[in-house]
């Protein structure tokens, strides 16, 4: 077999980033990605919101990366001219049974080190929004967007820089545990079947990570979590939102809520929804029913009434990488080597995982110096 230092399953933006760092502490990296170029599924399927750190529980891993791996992720764009831009968000209450809500929301981001997030009366956050219907708001400053893509191209050049290698068009289909490492079994486009002998592995494959964890013969599937898939749904705007924050709901179960973005060039889109998704066996189904517009229609004009008819088109979908089951809490990132220190797969990373990938990158690497 072909040995190599570390192989990375997954050119996500996180095994990107997770490539990247790995390769720059001198580690010899493969990334194997089943698809033909980068960011494919969940990564490109996104707000391409930078988030603050609003929501996640004090203490948890989503919380402390997303805080750190945001200002990461600021200097990293203006280091390696990376599009972004810093626009703020306002998390609006549209009722006042929504006020204890908002006011949790405040104390959380003040936990987690969010200290700029402020309260907003009605009429201040029209006076920023004159569009805006809402009875409160919270005002995030550190809450951006940025071009995704070109941040995955510029870790992807950076790895590859370092000497990273990259397989595209290569899946892995089965493993075995050794006593110096993982035996994997990689089969490319054109059928062809190669075995590499990795010293670690680092499971980065996103919706599909606990399915690839449960082909490694030798590992403890103990603590391989179960697979969710919560597909997000968005629609876009035909002509242009008069707003220039980013405007977000109280959120809801499974997700964030029908939120509106922008784009780098000031177009909106909303989403996303929450569709849960039987578990597919291979490819997802990302087609957008445009029959779910009447659903976005409705909470989109809880906080912009003068919404036009026909004004959204649909536009794209992506599926969160959920580890827990519908109506139950939202799972923490996890990270797990299974007892086996030649080995580490993430688990359950959703948004905010764009945001605190640098923060992830360090923290998976430092795992595997223990």
């Amino acid at each position: 077999m072909d040995r190599v230092g570390c192989v990375v399953i997954g050119a996500g933006v996180v095994g990107l980033a997770i490539a990247r760092e790995l390769a720059r502490q001198g580690r010899e990296v493969l990334v194997v990605e089943r698809h033909g170029a980068i960011g494919v599924e969940t990564s490109s399927r996104n707000s391409e919101v930078i988030h603050a750190g609003l929501y996640y529980p004090t203490g948890s891993l989503k919380a402390r990366l997303c805080v750190e791996g945001r200002d990461m992720l600021y200097r990293y764009c203006g280091e390696r001219g990376v599009p972004y831009r810093r626009c703020g968000k306002l998390v609006v209450a549209t009722s006042g049974s929504q006020l204890p809500e908002l006011d949790a929301i405040h104390a959380q981001a003040h936990a987690n080190g969010c200290a700029e997030v402020r309260r907003l009366s009605a009429d201040q956050a029209r006076s920023m929004e004159p569009a805006l219907s809402c009875v409160a708001a919270l005002l995030s400053p550190a809450t951006g967007i940025i071009d995704s893509h070109a941040y995955m191209l510029a870790l992807q050049g950076d790895a590859e820089n370092a000497g990273a290698l990259f397989a595209f068009d290569s899946a892995v289909t089965g493993a075995q545990m050794l006593d110096d490492g993982i035996a994997l079994a990689v089969r490319a486009g054109d059928g062809t079947q190669t075995e590499l002998h990795a010293e670690r592995v680092v499971n980065c494959g996103g919706l599909w990570a606990p399915r690839i964890a449960s082909r490694i013969d030798g590992l403890d599937q103990a603590a391989t979590p179960g697979a969710w898939f919560a597909k997000g749904n968005y629609f876009s705007l035909s002509g242009k939102a008069p707003f220039s924050h980013l405007i977000y709901p109280v959120p809801e179960p499974g997700g964030l809520g029908v939120h509106l973005t922008l784009d780098l060039g000031g177009q909106a889109r909303f989403g996303p929804d929450v569709e849960w998704l039987e578990a597919p066996q291979d490819d997802i189904d990302y087609a957008v029913d445009a029959r779910r517009a009447a659903g976005f229609y409705r909470e989109i004009r809880a906080y912009w009434p003068a919404l036009a008819d026909g004004a959204l088109q649909p536009a794209y979908a992506g599926v969160r990488p959920k580890i827990a089951p519908p109506g139950t809490r939202t799972e923490d990132f996890r990270f797990s080597n299974h007892g086996n220190p030649h080995y580490l797969g993430l688990y359950g990373i959703e948004s905010p995982g764009l945001t605190a990938s640098l923060a992830i990158a360090r923290h998976a690497a430092d795992l595997l110096a223990r």
